[in-house]
């Protein structure tokens, strides 16, 4: 199955669509409007939590393959390993070194390269290098074909022996980091001679969805933007005792934008601190919402303690915003202190909270002109079309059967 004689690609991603994975379905669009036809692969969905329409039409074109159910997925191993025996054996004994888990995703890779033969597919990527790319790998051992996968950080730096990275990163015809410093951390675990196999395509953005950048609110109080899932690496129950420390020096709100696990905490804190009047949470918001607080936000404030490289940097630049993040992974690449943002130490909330003091002392227009170098800088290193050539590129020399 073929688009403009261009080979059909599969993705495999764990758990898709998801609020925090628009870059993905970005990605996934920008290649289709380049003439691939790509088949999404998920483990499984969460459609309750979707509340963008785009979100929602991806969930409606991807197939989830947990929903067979566990007796149809054994089938499925059956039927790849009476067609590919040599292969099914291999895979048996690298998903036993792994535990039941990995049996588990043995079962699924054989669901995707089953699907993958029936549809035409001539190659499979995984984003994320966890469980995604252990399907991945499964199903295009199983299939006979090749497989990626793209790697953004945190998690696969937090455990790279556990999620084998070196073997992920040994059998793939090519890998991607997002980020220069996210290609570092993926040689660290390969042989040197397979460097060559990892590239560097950054999450873009779509320039069109970002015209002339709304001005920065002129009336203080300062108002300041966070957008991300309420999770430990995000750094909010950093920013908000700094957050309260800043404010003895200066007016400054909040609004805190996304949902999680640790919502309870951050709650608690705002009442610990006083901070009910200062901080607004909204929830998820669609991709118009976020780009709605962020034209009332005079900045973004991203107080991460791990990262790749933000996609929310990405759209507060497109908008002119100028960035108060932590110099952590790879978003030293995007912003520039006294040039596009601040930097601090991850983790230093006395020098978030001076940072944010500075920040509410920074004249309008001076804020004005650093939110618009950090917008020349995304438009010329992320536009989404550009990094999908670049990935669509890698798929062509991989399905010649060769690492470009």
């Amino acid at each position: 199955m073929t688009f403009g004689h261009k080979p059909a690609i599969g993705y495999v991603i764990n758990t898709y669509p998801r609020p925090s994975h628009s870059f993905i379905r970005r990605e996934i669009l920008a290649l289709e409007a380049a003439g691939w036809t790509i088949h999404r692969f998920a483990m499984r969905g969460n459609a309750a939590e979707l509340v963008d329409p785009a979100d929602q039409s991806e969930h409606a074109q991807t197939e989830h393959v947990l929903e067979s159910g566990a007796i149809r997925l054994g089938q499925d191993f059956m039927r790849a390993a009476l067609r590919a025996p040599a292969a099914a054996r291999s895979a048996l004994r690298d998903a036993r070194r792994g535990g039941v888990r990995h049996l588990a995703y043995l079962a699924e890779g054989a669901r995707v390269a089953n699907r993958a033969r029936a549809l035409g597919i001539s190659h499979l990527h995984a984003h994320f290098g966890t469980n995604s790319t252990d399907v991945a790998r499964h199903a295009a051992r199983l299939a006979g074909i090749g497989y990626s996968f793209t790697a953004h950080g945190p998690e696969e730096f937090d455990a790279p022996r556990a999620l084998r990275l070196g073997d992920k990163l040994a059998g793939a015809r090519f890998a991607v980091a997002i980020s220069h410093y996210g290609r570092s951390q993926l040689c660290r675990w390969v042989d040197h001679r397979h460097w060559d196999r990892i590239h560097v395509v950054h999450c873009g953005i779509e320039p069109a969805r970002f015209p002339d950048p709304p001005p920065l609110p002129v009336a203080r109080p300062l108002r300041l933007a966070a957008i991300g899932r309420f999770s430990e690496q995000k750094g909010f129950l950093a920013l908000l005792p700094a957050l309260a420390a800043a404010r003895r020096n200066a007016d400054i709100r909040l609004t805190l934008v996304g949902d999680g696990e640790l919502r309870p905490e951050i709650e608690a804190l705002i009442a610990a601190h006083a901070l009910g009047d200062a901080v607004t949470l909204t929830g998820w918001l669609d991709e118009a919402g976020v780009r709605g607080q962020l034209a009332a936000s005079h900045a973004l404030v991203l107080p991460s303690f791990a990262e790749g490289l933000p996609m929310v940097v990405m759209e507060a630049m497109a908008q002119g915003r100028p960035v108060l993040a932590t110099a952590i992974a790879g978003v030293p690449e995007l912003v520039r202190p006294g040039e596009t943002g601040w930097l601090v130490p991850a983790g230093d909330e006395a020098g978030l909270g001076e940072a944010m003091v500075a920040l509410a002392a920074t004249p309008v227009e001076v804020m004005a002109g650093m939110g618009l170098n950090g917008r020349a800088r995304v438009l010329a290193h992320h536009d989404v079309a550009a990094e999908a050539e670049k990935l669509g590129a890698l798929f062509a020399a991989a399905c010649r059967g060769q690492a470009a």
